[in-house]
């Protein structure tokens, strides 16, 4: 039976392709956006329904194939991760699937919808990746594990300043460089997967 080498090239796989679609998204945004200055969901409503939109959903699945890994090798995740990482993948799902609203105009139901369900899924996955640091099977990669959590959470922190009373001075920088170490988070989880495998059952 294939074991998490599998899954932990699909995961890497997946975020690979999330980070190309992200980077086509901004160079096919037309309007003169500022990247600095706005969100990536800034970008992704002047182009509802491209590539950033998939480029959550495909993130999304990537974190999905991490957390079948989980299962499949070491001891069991745990509610706790489980639920942190669920909440990840649920904020990313509804985040590409409602939009926020175009930069310069009212916040609507829909995009105060969309401002805490990336809120949520911020949070939630520096949280899980420093419960992931306490896995035997991710020895290997703790300190780096919980340096890359300290430094989400850090940024998300940055990110909240900037958003309200930082009067919005760099936070699509904020946001880029948080998603950028988040990503890491499950990338580092993803690489140790690679190296392992799951004996056959009944072997």
């Amino acid at each position: 039976m294939p074991g998490t080498r599998n899954t932990g090239v699909v995961a890497l796989s997946g975020i690979a392709v999330a980070a190309l679609l992200t980077v086509i998204g901004h160079l096919e945004v037309n309007d003169d956006l500022n990247p600095w200055a706005l969100t990536i969901s800034d970008f992704a409503v002047s182009d509802r329904g491209g590539v950033i939109d998939v480029a959550m959903v495909v993130l999304a699945l990537a974190t999905v194939a991490v957390m079948y890994g989980l299962r499949r090798t070491g001891p069991p995740p745990g509610r706790a991760v489980e639920l942190l990482l669920g909440a990840w993948v649920a904020g990313l799902l509804l985040a590409a699937v409602v939009p926020t609203n175009e930069p310069g105009t009212a916040m609507t139901t829909a995009a105060y919808l969309h401002r805490y369900a990336s809120v949520v899924a911020f949070l939630a996955l520096p949280v899980g990746g420093w419960l992931l640091a306490r896995r035997p099977d991710l020895d290997a990669a703790a300190r780096t594990l919980r340096a890359l959590t300290l430094l989400s959470l850090t940024l998300a922190a940055a990110m909240v300043w900037s958003a309200y009373p930082g009067d919005r001075v760099l936070v699509g920088l904020a946001e880029r460089l948080l998603i950028v170490t988040e990503v890491a988070v499950l990338g580092t989880v993803a690489v140790i997967q690679t190296r392992r495998i799951t004996p056959a059952r009944g072997a």
